[in-house]
């Protein structure tokens, strides 16, 4: 929470061609917020669907997908529930330091746009991201162009090293 993933994502998806975007978050855009066990598993059933639907439309080449995904058992599960056979899978994780995202996110809290809480839970998460199977960025000291070409330069490499 608070690294950037959805301006990272949207400004990427500019990038890319015939590229479609999906933020998780938005399958968590309800009033009241409510974090059950019924609700965790529609999100992630809306997700799956979302992103299945993506991969089967002809219309897309690329598929942007972003979310909180602090242990590996979250990517696991979506990666079994997707259809991922003609596709190729980049997995990265954007990471800061405790002190740019205490910054980043005092500033959304500044704007009315985060609860004082997120803090706490976003600091709690980021040691959380060495254990994942994904390829890192850190985007302390970054703006969104600069990760952006980072991730095509990440996916490039990726998509070589398995030519080889």
């Amino acid at each position: 929470m608070g690294v950037g993933k959805t301006t990272v994502g949207q400004a990427l998806k500019i990038e890319l061609e015939q590229c479609v975007f999906l933020d998780g978050d938005w399958c968590w855009d309800m009033h009241p917020f409510q974090v059950t066990p019924e609700t965790k598993a529609l999100v992630l059933d809306n997700i799956c669907a979302v992103l299945n639907n993506y991969i089967q439309c002809p219309a897309f080449k690329n598929i942007i997908f972003c979310w909180v995904m602090h242990e590996q058992r979250i990517i696991d599960e979506i990666l079994s529930r997707i259809k991922t056979e003609s596709c190729k899978v980049v997995k990265i994780s954007l990471i800061c330091t405790e002190k740019a995202l205490e910054k980043r996110l005092g500033k959304d809290i500044a704007a009315g746009l985060r609860q004082p809480d997120v803090i706490g839970r976003s600091l709690s998460y980021l040691p959380l991201y060495s254990r994942l199977d994904t390829a890192k960025i850190d985007v302390s000291d970054k703006n969104a162009d600069q990760v952006v070409k980072e991730i095509k330069e990440k996916s490039d490499a990726r998509q070589k090293n398995r030519r080889e």
